[in-house]
This record gives structure tokens, C-alpha cells and sequence, in this order.
């Protein structure tokens, strides 16, 4: 349960902690955010999340609310204060409160900065990998940016509903031409029948995943071969194996797309083998 929660230099109760009812990240998700792993007790690929979050920034012309030094410590005192292990921590960082309007506020409004800390239960996690989980495709209905990590999420809410609705854990968006773009909360990999490791490579479409990256740091390290282009439905129903990466769920096996079961409708043992040396190369940064 979170307990603490930092907003605008203040390091608040739950129940107290509020932005103001003209937050452009509430009137016009004007904002964007970062989800960060937390592994007893340390920030995983702490860096990669700031420069992420450094460039989502960029591209919509938000200030930044403060540097990299100071942002990973804000992330620190989060985890200690709410004494999470193992769990996630979320930043989200909007254009500030303005009277609304959908031109941009003026220099003088100061960006507003949220982040809390939330502890996960492992074994939920470990549970779900052993087993598989299900996606569910669905037409892509996202704004033509999806590389920016905004708070507009509504579309991913929507496939993520009818994903549990049939019974599936994921959904994953699939462009005009059949192609698969991510999931709605992850990116979507599949292993081909000859063992190659397939993912969408990084443009304006999908999201450039930090698990993403961490995981291609362990394939070179591995020497798997790898193919980043875009890969249809048809060929990830057919493929020996798939999986999602995200912060939250690391490396998870996917064992069904739609009604149908992905090889023998069990976890592959390359994704169960990538799992489990996923953190030997992700980046540890201690409190």
C-alpha cells in the first residue's frame, strides 16, 4: 500500500496528496510518466528511465522539473518511505496548472512533479510466468505518437478491458496492415520456428521500451539472433514462442493470441531462459 507520496517538493500522506483541478495533465493529459522496477529494494535501469523520460519531455515541450541527480533521488526517498522491496515506482511529470486553454501557458508555469511508490507481490508475478498469459489483438487506435511515454492512455484502457473481458491478460494493437505494433501496456516479441528473436523496430508507432532495450543488451551478450522488423498475426499465431516485455512484468511468457494456443500452449524455454537472466545485465542503482 502506498503511504507517501511526493508532489512538488512536498513528500505528502496518500490521503492528502493532490494536484490542482487545472493540471493540464488533468484537463488535457498534457503529461507524461515513467514506471520503474523496483528489485529489493534498488531502481532498475534507473538511467534509461530518466532519459526517457528526458526526451518525452523534449518532444511536447515541457520543462524538465528538475535534473537527473535530483529525480532519482525524489524516486529513492519514495521507495524508503513507502518501504517497498520489490514493487514499481511511478513518475509523471505534466505542464502544470494553468487556466485551461489549449494553447501552452507561459514560461512562468512551473511543471508539476508526482511520484509514488507501490509494493508487488513476486510471487503473483512468478505464478502468472510459469503459466503463460493470453493477449488479445486489437485494430490500433492510438495517436501517431506512441514513442512519447504520455498520460493519454485511454485506447490502451479500452483493448486492455476487452483483453479481460475474453478472458486475455494483454492486448496487443495491430496496425492497417496486419502487423503487430506492442501491446497496451508492453512490447510483443515472438521466436521464430528457426529461433530467431523478432520485434518491431523503434519508430513513431510503438513505444522504445526500456526492458526493451535491456533485453536486446542480453541477446548480444547471449549471441541470439535477432530481427527487428514487424511480424503479422498470422506469423506470431504460428511462431514457436512469444512473450512481452515491460518494467512491471520483466520478460512474460504469452502462451495464447486470440483463441489460438502459441506452439505447445506453454511458456518456451528461451523466454523462460531470458527471464531469468534478465536482471544479470539490467542496471542496479541502489538507495
Amino acid at each position: 500500500m502506498t503511504r507517501i507520496v511526493y508532489v512538488n517538493g512536498r513528500y505528502l500522506p496518500y490521503g492528502q496528496a493532490a494536484v490542482h483541478v487545472e493540471d493540464r495533465g488533468f484537463q488535457f493529459a498534457d503529461a507524461v510518466y515513467e514506471v520503474c522496477e523496483v528489485k529489493n529494494g534498488s531502481l532498475i535501469d534507473e538511467k534509461r528511465h530518466i532519459t526517457r523520460l528526458q526526451r518525452s519531455l523534449a518532444e511536447l515541450m515541457i520543462p524538465a522539473p528538475a535534473g537527473a541527480w535530483t529525480i532519482g533521488h525524489i524516486m529513492r526517498q519514495c521507495i524508503a518511505r513507502n518501504r517497498v522491496r520489490n514493487g514499481v515506482v511511478y513518475l509523471q511529470v505534466t505542464r502544470g496548472e494553468a487556466a485551461r486553454d489549449f494553447s501552452f501557458p507561459g514560461a512562468d508555469v512551473a511543471p508539476t512533479l508526482v511520484c509514488l511508490a507501490r509494493s508487488n507481490n513476486p510471487g503473483k508475478t512468478e505464478a502468472l510466468a510459469a503459466a503463460g498469459i493470453a493477449v488479445k489483438t486489437m485494430p490500433e487506435s492510438r495517436w501517431a505518437r506512441c514513442d512519447i511515454k504520455t498520460v493519454m492512455l485511454l485506447p490502451a484502457c479500452l483493448a486492455k478491458e476487452a483483453a479481460k473481458a475474453s478472458g486475455a491478460r494483454e492486448a496487443w494493437f495491430v496496425d492497417a496492415d496486419g502487423n503487430v505494433t506492442e501491446g497496451a501496456s508492453s512490447n510483443a516479441w515472438i521466436v521464430t520456428k528457426a529461433g530467431a528473436l523478432v520485434t518491431r523496430p523503434l519508430g513513431p508507432e510503438l513505444l522504445p521500451g526500456v526492458t526493451r532495450a535491456t533485453l536486446l543488451d542480453l541477446l548480444a551478450r547471449e549471441n541470439l539472433s535477432l530481427q527487428e522488423r514487424p511480424f503479422s498475426v498470422a506469423e506470431a499465431k504460428d511462431a514457436r514462442e512469444a512473450f512481452n516485455t515491460s518494467a512491471s512484468a520483466t520478460v512474460m511468457p504469452v502462451v495464447m493470441i486470440d483463441e489460438t494456443s502459441v506452439g505447445d500452449g506453454k511458456p518456451g524455454p528461451l523466454t523462460l531462459r531470458l527471464r531469468s537472466s534478465f536482471h544479470q545485465v539490467a542496471a542496479v542503482s541502489g538507495r
